[in-house]
């Protein structure tokens, strides 16, 4: 089994990604389960306002139908306010409006950033479903357009189809599945602990998203 220990975080995710789109399934050192999991939040949106635990960075976030609606946000984030450990697993549905996707998510953010300017560097991990007018799903160490995140290239993002997202980090170790299926998974040799790592957000660019069901457990 490759370990991160035995190659740095760049090409040990290449590698992930690559076992990622041939065969199905890497190897991991964790769990993915949450049979003996704590919860320790959950969120259906079913109100009229997102309320105290969400802080908004920007216009473009409503609530509409029952679910979190963002477009137009230009990466100002809708962070969560409760401040989360370092293994936690995240689950929501999402789905896109258009055939543009990019379903976008932080996870380990600091609570509060925003982009000042059209280049935009996260504070935590980052990952897009359907980035890059749904040509790309990306998981990336603060920087979406940086050398060392993990892309490929399946699946696509469909319009108004409701997937199910799970994203599992234990440590430096961030597995990323679809409705039950494999996507990606991001090794980091550095990973992003203690404060300033802490938050949760829901993130968008332009194209309308939506997100509902959120659960976050810890592990």
């Amino acid at each position: 089994m490759v370990t991160s220990t035995s190659l740095p975080s760049l090409t040990l995710g290449v590698l992930l990604a690559a076992a990622c789109s041939s065969c199905g399934e890497v190897p991991r050192t964790y769990s993915t389960s949450t049979d003996s999991a704590e919860v320790l939040f959950t969120d259906n949106f079913d109100r009229a306002a997102l309320g105290k635990d969400w802080q908004t960075t920007g216009p473009g976030a409503t609530l509409e139908r029952g679910a979190l609606r963002l477009a137009d946000l230009h990466n100002h984030p809708v962070w969560l306010r409760q401040p989360l450990p370092a293994d936690v697993r995240v689950e929501f549905d999402a789905w896109a409006e258009t055939d543009e996707g990019d379903v976008k998510v932080e996870l380990a953010g600091d609570g509060q950033s925003f982009a000042t300017t059209a280049s935009y560097t996260a504070t935590g991990y980052v990952l897009i479903f359907g980035g890059w007018n749904n040509a790309l799903n990306v998981i990336a160490r603060r920087d979406e357009h940086g050398d060392d995140r993990v892309a490929v290239k399946q699946p696509k993002v469909e319009p108004e189809r409701r997937y199910h997202i799970a994203i599992t980090r234990r440590g430096g170790e961030i597995r990323w599945e679809i409705d039950g299926e494999l996507v990606a998974e991001f090794v980091d040799a550095d990973p992003l602990l203690g404060p300033g790592q802490e938050h949760f957000a829901f993130n968008n660019w332009e194209a309308p998203t939506r997100f509902d069901n959120l659960v976050i457990y810890g592990l």
